[in-house]
């Protein structure tokens, strides 16, 4: 575990913690490391709810199906974000949202009931911990916000551009590359595959946009 001690003292959750504290803290936490071979599932849905994730190597991508089984893409956590942090908190018993790996992955999984509470041993870094999750868990907030904007969009090709515009102002930069591959994105934006792959190959030939892959270029300032 303690190879990612420095991945983990990069995260917000744990600001302000020493490296000697983070030890006892992840004893503390019941804190659990498992592997997760690409396509797997982390969690499912209907899974007890309590725990926070962390992602230590590879990705997981968080999905919710409704009713008939059409899936949804909510988001993807790197190496080094949390997840399910939200319904950890809430006052929910089971998990409404599912994990699968995106890669082959490492995550750790912490208690949050742990986390939450003070527990017999009289941590002092559990108010730490706390104060840092509710800025955690109001910053995927703003994501959410974020990722509104986007989809509130009339059409495929106005959600396609005020991602990008939001890509390039967080890069400070025209040329960039997201962490989402063609699926993800469309998934993310909510709109088809085909629909978004059309959208770019229009504003590939309006010279509005170079693209390969996850790479992207804006050429027109005037969009």
């Amino acid at each position: 575990m303690e190879k990612y001690f420095d991945l983990l003292m990069a995260n917000p959750l744990f600001a302000g913690i020493s490296r000697e504290e983070l030890a006892s803290m992840l004893s503390c936490l019941n804190a659990r490391a498992t592997q997760v071979k690409k396509g797997d599932p982390v969690f499912l849905e209907g899974d007890a709810a309590g725990f926070i994730g962390i992602v230590l190597s590879g990705a997981v991508r968080i999905v919710r199906d409704d009713y008939y089984g059409q899936r949804s893409f909510l988001t993807q956590a790197e190496p080094g974000d949390i997840f399910a942090e939200a319904y950890a908190c809430a006052p929910v018993e089971t998990m409404p949202i599912s994990g699968y790996a995106a890669a082959d992955s490492q995550v750790m999984l912490l208690s949050a009931r742990k986390m939450l509470t003070v527990c017999t041993n009289a941590c002092g870094f559990h108010n730490r911990l706390v104060k840092n999750l509710l800025a955690v868990v109001a910053e995927k907030n703003l994501l959410l916000s974020r990722k509104i904007q986007f989809m509130s969009q009339r059409t495929t090709r106005e959600k396609l551009l005020a991602y990008l515009l939001d890509q390039a102002k967080q890069h400070g930069s025209d040329e960039f590359t997201i962490a989402l591959d063609r699926q993800a994105l469309a998934d993310y934006l909510g709109v088809e595959r085909s629909a978004m792959s059309a959208e770019l190959s229009k504003l590939r030939r309006d010279g509005v946009l170079e693209a390969a892959g996850a790479r992207f270029r804006l050429l027109n300032k005037n969009l």
